[in-house]
């Protein structure tokens, strides 16, 4: 079929500022993509992201190639991974649902849970202000702590005694050493702990060879494609699949695959997104050990029909939202 698609830069203001080790956002800049083809119309959203190169002015240069191609389909599975093919493939799949009638959900055999528990994230702050927003949120049954080498063992304590009830993934974002990790190894332990989520930089991590702690150790930065995969056995236990690296649905889908094949616990992430670069990942999340999928929880408006987070649950996008056979009718505009 001959596809027609177009690109252009959304930014979605945010509630609060969302702090991490490596700096501070305000808005979440985005990438929208429109596919279309005999009267049909799919949709997808990605993160560029200043960790691995990306810019939206880049993003869309690279777009820009693809859509210029005589075949968008070949051209989009040509592109590397990233934030620029996870775009067009997102919209090639809602597309492709929309066209044929046959949905996201029946093609890749990955349903969208009706109830979904996501790790809700706990900003980067002062601990007095991580225990403020912790407790916020105390009703949710998993937190994601961001921290930083600044005093991890406060922050790490102000949110644990303000939400007594919740586990945790703790997620430095290569901020540590391996020093610190191993120094807070036995506060980890005393406490609640899902996962820890990479906790050096990429690269890095060989020091987690042989290391044998008592929490599971999850790489996020360290892998991007089902490639990545074999190279982590016997540093991590968990992988965070996200779509923005992986560059697509298409991958993350074999990816998870692969993961479950070579003995990973898997982790659904996100960027943070509206429901249009999130929804898609719920496919995955629902077949996932854990989700973090709170990106759009951050947003200060978000589309209407998208997804809801509520006490730590994910309420799905309205039928039609995306990925849907059926039409999209009111809730784009």
């Amino acid at each position: 079929m001959s596809i027609a698609a177009s690109a252009r830069p959304v930014s979605h203001p945010l509630k609060a500022p969302f702090r991490i080790s490596r700096g501070v956002k305000t808005a979440a800049e985005v990438v929208e993509v429109i596919a279309r083809v005999d009267g049909h119309v799919g949709r997808g959203e990605s993160v560029p992201y200043a960790r691995y190169g990306e810019t939206v002015e880049s993003v869309l240069a690279q777009l820009a190639s693809v859509f210029a191609a005589d075949d968008v389909e070949a051209a989009c599975a040509a592109l590397p991974s990233g934030a620029a093919r996870n775009a067009l493939d997102l919209a090639l799949w809602d597309l492709r649902a929309r066209h044929t009638g046959v949905s996201v959900a029946q093609a890749t055999g990955l349903p969208v849970p009706s109830d979904l528990v996501t790790a809700v994230t706990v900003s980067l702050d002062t601990p007095e202000a991580m225990g403020a927003a912790a407790r916020a949120v105390a009703d949710a049954p998993l937190l994601k702590i961001k921290l930083s080498a600044e005093d991890p063992a406060a922050r790490l304590r102000a949110v644990a005694a303000a939400a007594p009830q919740s586990r945790f993934i703790v997620d430095p974002n290569e901020g540590w050493t391996f020093d610190i990790l191993d120094d807070l190894k036995p506060l980890l332990a005393d406490l609640p702990i899902a996962l820890v989520e990479q906790p050096l930089p990429a690269g890095e991590d060989q020091a987690l060879e042989g290391w044998d702690p008592p929490f599971t150790v999850c790489a996020d930065e360290s892998v991007h494609v089902g490639g990545d995969l074999a190279a982590l056995r016997g540093r991590y236990s968990a992988v965070n699949l996200k779509l923005d690296k992986t560059g697509g649905l298409t991958e993350a889908v074999a990816m998870l695959k692969a993961a479950r094949a070579l003995g990973f616990q898997v982790m659904t992430g996100c960027m943070v997104a509206s429901s249009l670069g999130v929804a898609p990942a719920l496919h995955l999340g629902g077949a996932s050990d854990f989700a973090d999928l709170d990106g759009p929880w951050w947003l200060a408006l978000d589309h209407p029909g998208g997804l809801r987070v509520e006490r730590g649950r994910i309420t799905p996008p309205q039928p039609g939202f995306w990925g849907d056979a059926q039409a999209a009718e009111g809730l784009w505009l």
